[in-house]
C-alpha cells in the first residue's frame, strides 16, 4: 500500500513537472532576435540585397580610392557574417577602388531557407551572380577569404576564375558536435542560446583578444536574424563536402600559378602551430606567409586588425 502511494505522488510529481516544462521550453524557443545594435543596425543599413533565384543576398559595396582599379571581395567564415571584416573596412578602402563583401546564403541578414541543400558550390555561384549584378565579372578580382569562406574561394579557383588570393585560416568550434549529432542536430540548434554560443566561440579566440559581451551579442544577433540558429546543422554539412571533395579544393589552390597568401594566427586551436603551418607549406610551396603575434588566434582580422591588414597590404604591394 505505501508502495503504490509512493509510486502514485511520483507520477503526480512528473506530471506537474511536465505541465511547467512544457509551457516554458515553448517560452524559451520563441525568444526573439536580439535587438541590433547601433553599429550593427549601421552596417545593415548601409548595404544591399540582390536577388539569386529568389533568395535576398545581402552585401556591401563601398567605393574606395578613386582611379584604382583594383577590386577586393571578402568571404566570410561559419557562423558569422560580412560583419567580420567591419575592423579593416576602412582600411582596405584606403587601397582598394571597390570593397566588397556579401553574406552568404544561410548567414547574417541573408535569407535562411529551410529546408535547403546548403552547399559550397550554391556559395560559390552566389559569389559570381554578385559580380555579374555589379557589372564585375569580366574584371580581375582580389579575393580574402576565412574560414568556410575559404572553401568558397577554392571552389572559385576551381572554376578558373581570375583572381588573386589571400587565404586566412579555416575550421572552427563546435562544428562536430552539430555535424555529427544526427537528429539531435535539429534539436541542438534550436536550444542554443547567447550563453552557449559564447561558451563556443570565445576559446578560438586568443586569451587577450576576445571579443566584449556586445561584440559576441553582434554576431548572435547576426545567427539569430532571419532564424539562422535554425539552419546551422544544414550549414555545416559542407565540411562533408570538404571531405567529399577534397581533391577538387586542394588541387585547385596547388595547381594555380595565381600569388596565394596565408595570414596565420599561431594560436589557433583548431590549426596547431607548428604541424598545420607545416602541412600548409608542404601542400602550397608557392604561397606567401605571415605569421602574427603569437596570441593571436582563430579570427585575426578582429583579433589583430593592423596586422592582420599591415599582412595583406604587404602581400598586395608585392606584385
Amino acid at each position: 500500500m505505501v508502495r503504490r502511494d509512493r509510486l502514485r505522488r511520483m507520477r503526480e510529481w512528473w506530471v506537474q513537472v511536465g505541465l511547467l516544462a512544457v509551457p516554458l521550453l515553448a517560452a524559451y524557443l520563441h525568444i526573439p532576435p536580439p535587438q541590433l545594435s547601433p553599429a550593427l543596425h549601421s552596417w545593415k543599413s548601409s548595404g544591399k540585397f540582390f536577388t539569386y533565384k529568389g533568395l535576398r543576398i545581402f552585401y556591401q559595396d563601398s567605393v574606395g580610392v578613386v582611379g584604382s582599379p583594383e577590386i577586393v571581395v571578402l568571404l566570410h567564415g561559419f557562423p558569422t557574417s560580412s560583419y567580420d571584416w567591419y575592423k579593416i573596412w576602412e582600411g582596405l578602402t584606403l587601397r582598394f577602388h571597390r570593397v566588397i563583401a556579401l553574406d552568404f546564403l544561410g548567414f547574417g541578414f541573408s535569407d535562411k531557407p529551410r529546408p535547403h541543400h546548403y552547399s559550397i558550390f550554391e556559395q560559390a555561384s552566389i559569389v559570381e551572380a554578385l559580380l555579374r549584378h555589379l557589372g564585375l565579372q569580366n574584371r580581375r578580382i582580389n579575393l580574402l577569404s576565412h574560414d568556410y569562406g575559404d572553401t568558397v574561394a577554392q571552389e572559385l579557383l576551381y572554376r578558373s576564375v581570375e583572381l588573386q588570393t589571400s587565404l586566412s585560416s579555416e575550421v572552427h568550434w563546435f562544428k562536430s558536435l552539430l555535424k555529427d549529432g544526427g537528429v539531435l542536430s535539429p534539436i541542438l540548434t534550436r536550444l542554443m542560446n547567447f550563453f552557449v554560443f559564447s561558451r563556443g566561440l570565445t576559446p578560438v579566440f586568443g586569451p587577450y583578444t576576445r571579443p566584449s559581451e556586445s561584440e559576441l551579442w553582434d554576431m548572435w544577433a547576426g545567427i539569430r536574424n532571419n532564424d539562422g540558429n535554425l539552419v546551422i546543422d544544414s550549414l555545416l554539412q559542407y565540411i562533408n563536402q570538404r571531405k567529399k571533395f577534397r581533391r577538387r579544393w586542394v588541387g585547385a589552390l596547388a595547381s594555380v600559378t595565381i600569388p596565394i597568401h596565408f595570414i596565420y594566427g599561431p594560436l589557433d586551436p583548431v590549426n596547431p602551430y607548428p604541424e598545420f603551418l607545416e602541412l600548409y607549406r608542404k601542400t602550397l610551396p608557392r604561397s606567401t606567409v605571415s605569421i602574427l603575434d603569437d596570441h593571436i588566434s582563430h579570427y585575426p582580422q578582429l583579433e589583430d586588425p593592423m596586422g592582420f591588414l599591415n599582412a595583406y597590404m604587404g602581400f598586395i604591394n608585392s606584385f
